[in-house]
């Protein structure tokens, strides 16, 4: 004999069938207690037979008329008491019995129309794939728990149609990036055994710049690892010193910035935050790199670093060519270059990597745009 599934409709209505078997045999309880109470109050007394009432009748005479009669009375209405309540006991137990069919029947036939909202949200749920991440419930009806779900379930689709196109986007931009190296190295290398009167000077001088393809592609491969792994999240937070970090940032890159007449202007104060050592020293590196890249002439860069209310805050500014403040978000995606002086040099990572790096921390990131030029950019680590 097969077992029915338990579903949530039949555990509601096994639910609203028990709480009304219960409330009924209760109200029943109740009801049979107060009537057998208000008959034995109507019980008839028994005759007063006194000698000042009844003179010419001997109260002590046990065979008297009245004395009978009395008796004979009393346990007639006793037992027409007694028949009556069960009566009363087996017409309730049957109505109760009644009832409780009735109240299984329609609260399965409430259940059903309270749970097809439930239904359709399950079946629409269960059609919708990768290749349809477009469709809605749209839930109508009243603002009740249903309704939030639907709309629950609509903002997530949303969310996920979102990271679905970003990761195609993603895969396609990368996908194009790793060709163009690609490409160079077989160009590079078809040229140079083209050649018929190819030399040791230039067949070396092909091969370096094969290998300086290779290498673009090693630091395209890395900043991709790079910003997988920190999308992935952090498993365990260890405390590291975000001042020291940065101190050794920015001394490896003074060399740097005094060949591009840059000026490093640094505020280190003590800042110390939980997370991931290496991934946040990416960071920063990052950070410090896209301002010295993106810059201008006799231009500067300002680090800084502080404690605030227990978060350690990490600050770098540039000068730079000026940023519109409607395209600050984007710069953000993977890939994403604004105007050709970003166009020269870098992958086009470097802020995709800090922000997928700070959500692994639980780190805020505020950007603004100075009208000046160049950025504002601020990492807040949580507490």
């Amino acid at each position: 004999m097969r077992v029915p599934r338990r579903t949530v409709r039949l555990r509601l209505t096994l639910l609203y069938g028990g709480l009304f078997l219960i409330s009924g045999a209760g109200l029943l309880g109740v009801t049979y207690f107060l009537v057998q109470h208000a008959v034995a109050a109507s019980f008839p007394p028994a005759l007063d037979l006194s000698h000042d009432l009844y003179p010419e009748i001997d109260p002590e005479a046990p065979g008297s008329m009245l004395q009978a009669l009395s008796i004979v009375t009393r346990e007639a209405v006793a037992r027409q008491n007694v028949e009556v309540m069960r009566q009363l006991l087996t017409s309730s137990g049957v109505a109760l019995a009644l009832m409780s069919a009735i109240s299984i029947v329609l609260g399965w036939i409430v259940a059903g129309r309270i749970l097809r909202r439930l239904r359709t949200i399950a079946a629409t749920t269960r059609d919708i794939s990768a290749t349809n991440l477009h469709r809605r419930l749209a839930l109508d009806g009243p603002a009740d728990e249903l309704k939030e779900l639907g709309d629950t379930i609509d903002g997530l689709l949303c969310r996920l149609e979102d990271a679905f196109q970003s990761q195609r986007q993603f895969v396609g931009n990368a996908s194009h990036e790793l060709r163009t190296p690609l490409n160079r190295q077989r160009v590079l290398g078809q040229v140079a055994l083209s050649d018929p009167e190819a030399t040791v000077a230039s067949l070396r001088a092909a091969h370096e710049r094969i290998l300086i393809a290779g290498a673009q592609q090693e630091r395209l491969i890395e900043a991709l690892l790079t910003l997988s792994r920190g999308q992935a999240g952090i498993e365990v937070l260890n405390p590291f010193d975000v001042a020291a970090l940065t101190h050794e940032i920015l001394d490896s890159r003074r060399a740097e910035a005094a060949s591009r007449g840059l000026e490093i202007r640094s505020s280190i104060a003590a800042a110390t935050a939980a997370g991931h050592r290496p991934l946040a020293e990416r960071l920063v590196a990052n950070l410090v790199d896209n301002a010295l890249r993106h810059n201008t002439a006799d231009g500067w860069v300002e680090v800084s670093t502080e404690s605030a209310a227990g978060r350690a805050v990490l600050t770098v500014a540039n000068s730079g060519p000026v940023v519109p403040p409607d395209v600050v978000e984007r710069l953000y995606q993977p890939f994403q270059r604004l105007g050709a002086a970003r166009t020269g040099e870098g992958l086009g990572l470097g802020l995709s990597i800090v922000q997928a790096v700070a959500l692994a921390h639980g780190a805020a990131v505020t950007t603004v745009a100075r009208p000046q030029g160049g950025l504002v950019i601020t990492i807040t680590f949580p507490r």
